[in-house]
């Protein structure tokens, strides 16, 4: 399967690759990207090129697919998007991303978001697509309801992180009939 390339206005979502280890390990070593992300901050980029193959084994076994996400004026990886715990037998998948810190507030995650929702409804079919966001990321909870998925409720206890337990909000959009 060729990996699927998304584009936006101003994005390139892209299949991501070994060269962007460094712009991965550069967000997920940010303490304040990672403060809702729901795992540890890396200490190494070995970590970023270990994420990097677990991506490729999740597309591999039709369990995930993430984009990395790029300027079309650069080529360097700002974030990524995708899905993750895709379910093809119940039309289902959990969005999930993250921005570098530099480029947040203008957007770039709603356009990547809208971009890669679509995909997931349109072309692999999706009816469901979830969303999981710590109720202390006030940002996310308000871009995804701005983007129109529903709050479900709130998942108690549901992410531990730096050895703390956290609980968080359940969001869903659902495709149109």
């Amino acid at each position: 399967m060729e990996f699927p390339i998304l584009e936006t206005e101003r994005l390139l979502l892209r299949e991501i690759k070994a060269e962007d280890a460094q712009n991965l390990y550069i967000n997920f070593s940010n303490p304040e990207v990672m403060k809702y992300y729901g795992s540890e901050r890396m200490d190494d980029i070995e970590e970023a090129r270990g994420l990097i193959h677990s991506f490729h084994i999740g597309l591999k076994e039709g369990k995930s697919i993430r984009w990395g996400i790029q300027l079309k004026n650069n080529n360097s990886l700002i974030g990524t998007v995708g899905f993750h715990a895709i379910s093809p037998k119940n039309r289902r998948a959990e969005i999930g991303y993250e921005l570098n810190q530099g480029y947040w507030g203008k957007g770039l995650a709603k356009e990547a978001i809208l971009k890669v929702v679509e995909h997931g409804f349109e072309e692999m079919e999706l009816k469901r697509i979830g969303a999981v966001v710590f109720l202390e990321n006030k940002s996310s909870n308000e871009l995804l309801l701005k983007l129109g998925f529903r709050k479900e409720g709130i998942l108690r206890d549901y992410m531990i992180q730096n050895g703390l337990s956290y609980d968080t909000n359940v969001y869903a959009l659902l495709a149109q009939k």
